[in-house]
């Protein structure tokens, strides 16, 4: 079964759910990415990098936001950085509870159709690690295609493409 979501563009009162929500996947995201380090976590760490996010979404060069249940609980999160020439980097992370249920599958066809329909964008990319099979998995249920080899957080990974044409 897949949850209902809905994306919310990233705000600055998101922040305190924002944190809660990478303090309690803390040790989840770490066993498959790189972890963010102990500063990030503290209050002053989070708030300026929050707003630093939110500067770069004001300049147009990443689009954030969060994904929310439901319930209207904060559940992951789906980005879009490196925006240029039509074209941006797909990322996105999903809580654990809130893994297995196709939440990063609706995420990101949602953020498909809003980059296309609200953005102006023709394609995304995205990478991930050759031993992360959910995010291969993810990614090839929304119509992105392997394109090579790509090292992502220091391990060999995968690099992916979608047009967004016609959504």
């Amino acid at each position: 079964m897949v949850t209902p979501v809905t994306l919310r563009r990233l705000r600055a009162d998101h922040a305190d759910a924002l944190l809660a929500f990478e303090k309690d996947n803390r040790a989840y995201f770490a066993a498959s990415v790189s972890d963010r380090g102990d500063a990030y976590f503290t209050a002053d760490g989070f708030a300026a990098r929050h707003a630093a996010l939110l500067a770069e979404q004001e300049a147009g060069v990443c689009h954030f936001h969060v994904v929310l249940d439901a319930a209207g609980e904060l559940i992951g999160r789906v980005n879009l950085v490196d925006v240029a020439d039509g074209s941006a980097e797909l990322g996105y992370r999903v809580g654990r509870r809130a893994a297995g249920r196709g939440v990063a599958t609706a995420a990101v066809a949602g953020l498909c159709r809003t980059a296309a329909r609200s953005y102006g964008l023709v394609a995304l990319t995205a990478v991930t690690t050759r031993d992360n099979a959910a995010s291969m998995t993810v990614l090839a249920r929304n119509g992105f295609t392997a394109t090579g080899d790509r090292t992502a957080g220091g391990r060999p990974g995968i690099h992916y493409r979608r047009r967004l044409l016609g959504l």
